[in-house]
Parts: structure tokens; C-alpha cells; sequence
């Protein structure tokens, strides 16, 4: 049964990235969103965002809120902060399979990739 899941850790802390507000958006035309979901003190969310008849074949957006863990994790008060919602879209084409989508955050900077 085939899943979708996410994490994010916080790179100037060196820790999970507790607290951050996920959206999960169908990409494309007449995107809509599917999911509002909160990072638990591991960084992780309680359960997979899609699993089993849920996850389609198809393109996904998600939106990590970066901004607002920013100020309240690291005080930062910028009004135009680098980073503020950080999208990241992808495919799925066997939706039987694990699809992991980490972000490694800080405030200059992220980076994600296909995890396990």
C-alpha cells in the first residue's frame, strides 16, 4: 500500500522542525488543497499525508510555512523574510510505492529530495 509522508529538520538548530504548518495541494490547473497538516516535536507529521486509495498517480504541491516557524522558532521580526512558504511539487507515478518528501530548512535555505 503505497503512502505519502514528509519531514522537515531545522539546519540552525539542528533539531526537528516541531510546530511548521503544511499544506498539501494538487498541482496544476484547478489545483485545490487536499490537507493542512502541523510538524509533531520529531519534526513529522501523525500519520501519512495520502495512503492507500487516496494517493493517485498524479502531481502534488506541498507548501511548507517557513516563515511563520521562523519568527516563532528563531525570534526572526524581518517584514520580508528569504524565505517565507516554500513550495515544492512533485510526481507520483506508482502510487503503490512510499513517496518521502523531506525538507531540510534554514533561514537562507532548504533542500529536499526523494527519501525512504
Amino acid at each position: 500500500m503505497g503512502r505519502l509522508t514528509t519531514h522537515v529538520l531545522d539546519t540552525m538548530a539542528g533539531t526537528p522542525a516541531a510546530g511548521l504548518d503544511i499544506e498539501l495541494w494538487t498541482a496544476g490547473e484547478g489545483a485545490r488543497r487536499l490537507k493542512t497538516v502541523t510538524t509533531n516535536a520529531d519534526g513529522r507529521v501523525d500519520a501519512p499525508l495520502l495512503e492507500g486509495e487516496a494517493l493517485c498517480a498524479g502531481r502534488y504541491e506541498l507548501r511548507f510555512h517557513a516563515g511563520a516557524y521562523l519568527r516563532t522558532r528563531h525570534g526572526i521580526h524581518a517584514d520580508i523574510l528569504f524565505l517565507d512558504e516554500i513550495p515544492v511539487r512533485f510526481g507520483i507515478a506508482d502510487p503503490d510505492q512510499h513517496c518521502h518528501v523531506p525538507l531540510l530548512l534554514s533561514a537562507y535555505g532548504y533542500s529536499t529530495y526523494r527519501g525512504s
